[in-house]
């Protein structure tokens, strides 16, 4: 249960809409069983009243008071049902908005060799499954057991106040093993297996992504049969395991059912016995019982939902691992240099990725603010792992970094399915219109999109399919420019541009960034703008 807490201290980060939600979920309960117990009163009140008036005896029944109780309980079930509906799936949004904010904070701020290793299809079913699993855990799970909880100790009350504490014992002796077998039992009963199936439906799911995939790759092996075959074997395996998931799951709810049945036998027998002692009128004997089927509707929930427990444990187990962040203590990220006239300074710093020989070792940088300097080096000479570390995104195994703020271009593009001034809002999201435009103009794109019938809200597409790989890497290199960050790490960025607009760009960017301190890394001088000096890494 431990992994569940930092998810649940996220949850219960919204008290008030977790309490109003739980309210309009008791106000539809009560309403419900309002309607059954004085809907039996009112039949059972009726009957007899016509069998006295057979008999020749004189009787009377008011027919509006509670012909109107009936009306007030059935529309307020109503209205109870619509408003918690509405109400609590407007808070499951909001949750999964929180998990799924917690959620990228940790991954921006865990290494890369925790992100990478995991595949796509690993990612997929943690940011969908798993976030799934946990952002209705709420409404599924905590809020009806604490309901439950709660209806069946007042009705145990109320039954000891009204009826007599040897019907409150009886309910007691009845209802208590139906809470735990809807519970506790079928949790017992099916973690194990449920936990096992969250790996397993990972496993399957990556199995038919990568068929998909590599669908030419397996035909041309010949292997397409048995790896399709093999994709059917582990859904068989996983559709048993839920069959037996099932099964456990319904013996558990049958005989919850049973006993809040007997519970209201009991209730039954016991108010008959009161009404013989003239304790009770006929009418009152009936409406205990008939609020007790009430329960029915809650109860049935619990075990559907504490089945799939295990598996939300699994979800939070694999998130917790896969997606902790690093412990910021000691991290570069927050350290200034420690002489004010440096914007960067590196000091013996090594760079390694797990158990593999250094990328970099004992490596010492010092950048006057406003300087401008580029770092050249062939193909796996360590110059992306350097940007990362001077960024902060990376910790170096051993030595130090200390920066002002940067702002980082990657050496990968990344472009969002979104309009052209979304995807630059982000370098600067107070940025005017006139700013967008003026450093369009500066990465010589303003006359691509000034013919664009939507100008600056033309939809780039997903990844910003709808540009060329110069277009679109000229896009992230002004998303970084509109940054107000006073240092700037260019990798690799007129990646994709023609030697022509690379000098035009060049030139604008040493008027625009004035005062500013630039890194910029790449696999030549002539791949960079000008620099002051330049470093060169063997």
């Amino acid at each position: 249960m431990r992994e569940l807490w930092p998810w649940l201290t996220l949850i219960f980060r919204r008290p008030g809409r977790l309490v109003v939600g739980g309210l309009l979920i008791l106000a539809t309960l009560i309403a419900g069983m309002g309607l059954l117990a004085l809907s039996g009163w009112f039949i059972t009140a009726t009957a007899l009243t016509g069998l006295l008036l057979a008999a020749g005896v004189q009787a009377s029944l008011n027919l509006y008071v509670p012909g109107g109780g009936i009306r007030f309980f059935a529309v307020a079930r109503t209205v109870a049902r619509y408003a918690e509906r509405v109400y609590n799936h407007d808070t499951v949004l909001r949750l999964l908005t929180d998990i799924r904010v917690a959620l990228f904070e940790r991954l921006c701020l865990s290494a890369r060799y925790r992100r990478s290793a995991l595949r796509g299809p690993q990612w997929l079913s943690r940011l969908t499954n798993d976030v799934d699993a946990l952002d209705t855990l709420y409404l599924r799970l905590i809020a009806p057991a604490a309901l439950a909880v709660l209806v069946t100790v007042a009705l145990v009350v109320a039954a000891a106040v009204f009826y007599g504490g040897d019907l409150a014992t009886g309910l007691l002796i009845t209802l208590l093993p139906a809470f735990l077998i809807a519970t506790v039992v079928v949790y017992l009963r099916t973690r194990h297996l449920v936990y096992r199936q969250t790996d397993a439906r990972e496993h399957l799911r990556t199995d038919v992504i990568e068929h998909i995939e590599g669908f030419a790759e397996l035909t041309a092996a010949g292997r397409t049969g048995k790896h399709a075959a093999l994709c059917l074997r582990r859904a068989d395996q996983i559709a048993g395991n839920d069959s037996r998931a099932d099964t456990r799951t319904g013996w558990s709810l049958g005989l919850a059912q049973v006993m809040v049945n007997l519970a209201v036998v009991i209730a039954l027998w016991m108010g008959l016995r009161l009404f013989q002692q003239g304790v009770i009128t006929g009418p009152v004997v009936v409406l205990l019982p008939v609020a007790l089927l009430g329960l029915l509707e809650i109860y049935s929930m619990l075990p559907d939902a504490f089945a799939r427990l295990g598996g939300t444990i699994a979800s939070a187990a694999r998130l917790n691992r896969d997606c902790s962040a690093e412990s910021p203590t000691g991290s570069a990220a927050a350290q200034l240099p420690q002489n004010p006239q440096n914007a960067l300074e590196l000091e013996r710093v090594t760079i390694r990725y797990g158990d593999h020989s250094p990328v970099l070792s004992r490596f010492d940088l010092e950048v006057p603010a406003g300087e401008w300097v580029g770092i050249v080096g062939s193909s796996g000479a360590g110059k992306s792992s350097l940007a990362e570390v001077i960024s902060g995104l990376e910790q170096p195994a051993s030595g130090s970094v200390r920066r002002q703020m940067p702002a980082y271009l990657t050496q990968r593009t990344v472009l969002f399915e979104d309009t052209l001034k979304a995807n630059l809002q982000i370098g600067k999201p107070a940025a005017s219109d006139a700013e967008l435009w003026r450093v369009l103009e500066l990465v010589a794109m303003a006359d691509r999109f000034t013919h664009e019938p939507a100008q600056l809200n033309t939809w780039l597409g997903s990844m910003g399919s709808q540009l060329s790989g110069g277009e679109a890497r000229r896009i992230a290199l002004a998303r970084v420019l509109l940054n107000e960050a006073p240092l700037l790490i260019l990798d690799e960025p007129f990646t994709g541009v023609d030697a022509e607009t690379r000098d035009t760009v060049a030139a604008a960017m040493k008027q625009w960034l004035a005062g500013k301190t630039v890194v910029a890394l790449g696999h030549a001088p002539e791949a960079l703008p000008a620099s002051d000096r330049t470093i060169r890494l063997d």
